[in-house]
């Protein structure tokens, strides 16, 4: 099934799915929270180069010197997260995050020393962690050409903006599938009310992996006959990866961000994700709040960083959980069909999705479930 050509792409909450019960932000996009950027590299070349690489930087000022804490999360680790171990050891991030495609890991590296060690202040640097991570865009993608250059990735990185964020087949998502359909990148954001804080969380996504898709609750693989193991004999339809970076303006510290980046996968569940055996699954957490950046300054004291405490953590999970489940929505939803190397990767049909939320909703309202 494809959507019509008439059909226009859309975000998911134009579609009537909602999920969740906070609020987006104003754009429902990671850069509802203050600070952050995201930019794209699109690389579209004949018919067979479909990639791109994507940056997402948690601050306007130098990510070396005022770096900000962090936590990693591994749901399954068959992918190739660039810095993540120290991140791990140390609960910060010093330069920009780069996504793009699994052979160009190497190269966005260099990107990144490169933009790193060219910002005023760093002159005397002589060692830096670029995070680094990807998804393998194979299908649509020639990938072993390596067509993505270092001046492109950097062109992504000095490329970041506020405001909306592409979606859709753009950047790191220009060659991605997921759930059989086209995937790419996608974002929300959730604001949490004053009286737990007026906190914001956003999320962006690389979707490129499988499973059995339902949205907000509804089993829309299964009702378009798409889905892992519908034959019990398409397993490779699992495969794929996933990367999901969170952002927050909440002041948490690296165990806190850690435990937030944990309920991230909690939304891709939700989206029927099998977190399959050949799937890179990486969740990457930051709090831009300028209390807890570790400034060389701070970094010279033995002072605590203010941070929020355990028990006023549990609304900003619930905002991971929706923010990424929203997010991974948005790629598909936003997404085109796209014929690339070995084949295509057709749109999600939004016209198809719109009639089964109205059938869902209506079954609800009737308690006909």
């Amino acid at each position: 099934m494809t959507t019509p050509k008439n059909f226009p792409r859309c975000r998911a909450r134009e579609l009537g799915l909602t999920p969740g019960i906070l609020p987006p932000g104003p754009l429902n996009a990671i850069t509802d929270v203050a600070g952050v950027r995201v930019g794209h590299f699109t690389f579209v070349e004949g018919d067979n180069i479909r990639t791109g690489a994507t940056a997402i930087l948690p601050h306007a000022g130098n990510l070396f010197q005022d770096k900000v804490p962090a936590g990693v999360v591994v749901g399954n680790g068959f992918g190739k997260l660039t810095g993540s171990t120290q991140v791990m050891e140390l609960g910060e991030i010093e330069t920009p995050i780069v996504l793009t495609n699994t052979l160009a890991v190497p190269r966005a590296m260099e990107a990144l020393l490169d933009w790193t060690l060219s910002r005023p202040g760093n002159e005397s640097v002589g060692s830096v962690n670029a995070l680094v991570g990807e998804t393998n865009d194979g299908w649509l993608n020639d990938i072993r050409q390596r067509r993505l250059s270092v001046e492109q990735i950097y062109v992504a990185i000095e490329n970041a903006r506020d405001g909306n964020v592409p979606e859709g087949a753009v950047g790191a998502g220009t060659g991605t599938i997921a759930f059989g359909w086209k995937g790419g990148i996608g974002s929300s954001s959730r604001l949490l009310p004053d009286k737990l804080g007026g906190f914001t969380l956003g999320v962006l996504v690389q979707s490129n992996f499988g499973g059995v898709l339902q949205m907000a609750g509804i089993p829309v693989g299964q009702a378009l006959g798409q889905y892992y193991m519908k034959d019990k004999l398409e397993t490779s339809k699992a495969d794929g990866s996933i990367m999901i970076v969170l952002a927050t303006d909440a002041p948490l510290s690296d165990r806190n961000l850690t435990r937030l980046a944990r309920r991230a996968l909690a939304g891709l569940a939700r989206t029927g994700a099998s977190m399959s055996d050949g799937s890179g699954d990486y969740a990457i957490a930051f709090s831009c709040a300028e209390s807890v950046r570790r400034t060389t300054e701070r970094r010279s004291r033995t002072t605590a960083y203010p941070e929020l405490p355990n028990t006023q953590m549990s609304p900003l999970f619930q905002a991971a959980i929706e923010a990424t489940e929203e997010a991974i929505y948005n790629s598909l939803c936003m997404a085109e069909t796209i014929t690339g190397f070995r084949g295509t990767a057709e749109a999600l049909p939004l016209e198809q999705v719109k009639a089964l939320a109205g059938e869902w909703r209506f079954r609800l309202r009737n308690n006909t479930m």
